[in-house]
């Protein structure tokens, strides 16, 4: 690729077939603060070496969240309306208080009942497995960590939680035909699948108003503050919403990916089944290597400088964690999938403000999916070709088959 390469982040292609991460090393070499061109003439910023990201992550001052973190992520022109309502898309200091509110939600006590409930789940998966002689791991084994914490979380049944990650599924993949159809001007689609999520929040809200006092997250949430006044309806939705897409999509996505890598690197998968206390350090690999959430969005609020490249206020610019958890100058070898990886400070999380608040159930969803997976006795293989998500935004498989060794 020559430095003059024009290269279009926002190609969903370009992540459905796992090019990205040669598009990626052009970047880092040549072009680390790179323009993105739009057809409308506009564009964004795309930084993509470690040293940047994190700096940016870290710099609330410079580069705001208050616009949400995904390119396009409102059908609403004039910005995101969740600004300054979602703990996302906030800023300082809003942004504290906000997380003050939701700290409840993902308090010790709720992160052991969401590992109870995916650990009950999964049992049952591999049991199913065992009978059966394989499965699609996307579809019957990865998804039970999201329908089991949101079990856990929301206080709903097996169908509800199983319902609410088909509604997070279609707007996740709002661009993939295997998961909605591809039809009319995709901004409405986005719209309809978060006006979706909504609703059925908005009706699981209007249930709860009788009996605020449950132990679950819109219980909690009915009975938090925000600067010493209740939360209204509003931001109580777009935080239901983004724990169920924020949070739970990407433990799924994520197990799918690491289950593919250590597949992939058969010698790494024995090494972890032979020595389980292994295990810690392959989930910060597995995190490293997915990079499920690929960036994140900020916009500059005043004029800066990255590289000698000026950035103007008011400009669009994404930090690009799949290209950050890549660098070789933070990472030795980091094409290398390595499960004994130390140090591994990777960027999966985010850094700074807006470390992911559910890092450590997230953490608690994967231990238990391949506590289950190495426990179990089984040998698994591939059973056909993997397929991946179409977005530019989440790094996923819509399929991945497998099958096991007699």
């Amino acid at each position: 690729m020559p430095a003059t390469t024009v290269i279009d982040l926002t190609d969903v292609g370009l992540f459905a077939t796992n090019r990205h991460h040669e598009t990626f090393r052009h970047l880092r070499a040549h072009a680390p603060v790179y323009r993105n061109p739009l057809p409308d003439g506009t564009g964004f910023w795309a930084l993509t070496r470690y040293d940047d990201v994190l700096a940016a992550y870290r710099d609330h001052e410079t580069f705001s969240s208050a616009h949400g973190a995904i390119l396009g992520g409102s059908f609403r022109a004039g910005g995101d309306t969740a600004s300054g309502d979602m703990l996302v898309a906030s800023d300082p200091p809003r942004h504290r208080m906000l997380r003050r509110a939701m700290h409840p939600p993902f308090s010790p006590g709720m992160v052991d009942r969401v590992t109870g409930q995916v650990r009950s789940l999964l049992r049952e998966a591999v049991e199913r497995i065992r009978r059966e002689g394989g499965c699609d791991f996307a579809l019957d084994f990865a998804p039970l960590l999201p329908v089991g914490a949101l079990m856990a979380l929301f206080g709903v049944g097996l169908d509800d939680a199983r319902h609410i990650v088909s509604l997070t599924r279609r707007m996740v993949g709002y661009r993939d035909p295997a998961l909605c159809e591809q039809t009319g001007d995709e901004r409405i689609r986005l719209a309809h699948a978060q006006s979706e999520i909504f609703e059925y929040f908005a009706d699981l809200l209007d249930e709860r108003r009788d009996d605020p006092g449950r132990d679950d997250v819109i219980g909690m949430l009915l009975r938090a503050e925000l600067n010493g006044q209740a939360l209204d309806d509003a931001q109580i939705l777009y935080n239901c919403m983004n724990i169920a897409v924020g949070g739970n999509e990407t433990s799924s996505y994520t197990t799918c990916a690491g289950f593919l890598a250590l597949l992939e690197n058969p010698g790494e998968w024995q090494r972890l089944r032979e020595d389980p206390a292994l295990l810690p350090s392959a989930l910060e690999e597995i995190l490293r290597w997915s990079s499920t959430n690929a960036y994140v969005q900020r916009v500059a609020v005043r004029d800066t400088r990255v590289h000698g490249v000026e950035i103007t206020g008011g400009d669009i610019v994404t930090l690009w964690n799949v290209s950050a958890n890549r660098d070789g100058d933070q990472f030795t070898d980091p094409d290398r999938f390595d499960i004994t990886r130390n140090p591994n400070r990777h960027l999966s999380f985010g850094s700074g403000l807006h470390r992911c608040i559910g890092a450590p159930a997230g953490n608690a969803e994967l231990a238990e999916a391949f506590t289950a997976l190495m426990g179990s006795g089984l040998e698994f293989r591939p059973a056909g070709n993997p397929i991946r998500l179409r977005s530019n935004f989440i790094l996923g498989f819509t399929s991945l088959p497998v099958e096991t060794v007699a």
